[in-house]
């Protein structure tokens, strides 16, 4: 197993159940959980919301890490966002009184990749190019642009994560 985690997730083989199609975006999504989570391993608590040189915060990018996640699957679902989504997304980065720690951030971020690839197992890559609104405006995008836009955007924010915890331990 440890040499496993030290191959890149895309290199272990297809996940089995996830289309042929969509396996980039699960990789994506297990490559990021997998750093993400050794990142954190030990990480100081007392860092969490603090923002070196104004940028955000490592509990912005764990909270919009799991936010992004459900949001964007959610459309690629061809759903709207519900209230609760909503008020997450007003949330993130907020820091206050009912904000989750890091182990509840961890968690949250941990079971949104868990409902991601069981999402991509369920998809049918005959609707990849259906055609799908975004917001409130319905910009128009599809499936598979929803899905591969979730994976990058996740690894986006796992590189911003590195590097404020890196600063931030340093």
């Amino acid at each position: 197993m440890e040499t496993e985690r030290k191959i890149e997730v895309w290199l272990r083989g297809p996940l089995e159940g996830v289309p042929s199609l969509l396996q980039p975006v699960a990789h994506a999504l297990l490559q990021a959980r997998e750093e993400v989570n050794m990142l954190i391993s030990g990480f100081p608590e007392v860092f969490l919301w603090v923002r070196p040189a104004g940028l955000a915060s490592p509990a912005f990018h764990l909270q919009h890490l799991t936010g992004v996640l459900d949001r964007l699957f959610t459309y690629a679902r061809g759903e709207a966002l519900s209230s609760e989504q909503l008020a997450y997304l007003a949330a993130e980065g907020r820091e206050n009184a009912q904000a989750p720690g890091l182990t509840v951030m961890l968690s949250n971020f941990n079971t949104q990749v868990d409902k991601a690839i069981a999402q991509l197992k369920t998809t049918d890559e005959s609707t990849l190019t259906d055609v799908r609104g975004v917001g409130r405006a319905q910009v128009p995008s599809n499936v598979i642009g929803l899905l591969t836009h979730a994976a990058e955007h996740v690894m986006r924010h796992n590189g911003q994560l590195l590097v404020t915890v890196r600063v931030l331990q340093n």
